[in-house]
């Protein structure tokens, strides 16, 4: 899977969130100061040739929907990250933040509460 830039990801999120929609709609979701109509469609058509999106065709409108689900995109980027920088360990990405204290108490709980859950099932 190719990665995507932050400005792909940007139009990802607003795709995903709507489920379907066309390049102005897109556009109505981008924070000010927003890129221009056209930047937009260019991104959505290179999200197309990556394979990250598909269109419906409506005359000569296109409605844009995404071929992946955020979920997928996050399992697969969260793979990435951990076999790319942490030796495809889990345990050392969270050792990376357990030392730069960016886990507090409650969240360790938590994960440990998870943890504890996922080997009873």
């Amino acid at each position: 899977m190719e990665r995507l830039t932050p400005a792909e990801e940007q139009v990802m999120q607003a795709l995903w969130d709507r489920g379907k929609a066309f390049v102005k709609d897109l556009l109505e979701d981008m924070p000010a100061p927003k890129p221009a109509y056209t930047t937009v469609s260019t991104i959505v058509r290179i999200l197309e040739q990556k394979g990250f999106v598909d269109h419906e065709a409506f005359g000569r409108s296109h409605r844009y929907y995404p071929t992946l689900t955020r979920d997928q995109y996050r399992e697969r980027s969260t793979k990435r990250l951990v076999t790319d920088y942490f030796s495809g360990s889990p345990r050392e990405l969270l050792s990376f933040f357990l030392d730069r204290k960016e886990v507090d108490v409650q969240e360790l709980d938590e994960l440990l509460r998870m943890l504890r859950a996922k080997r009873q099932s």
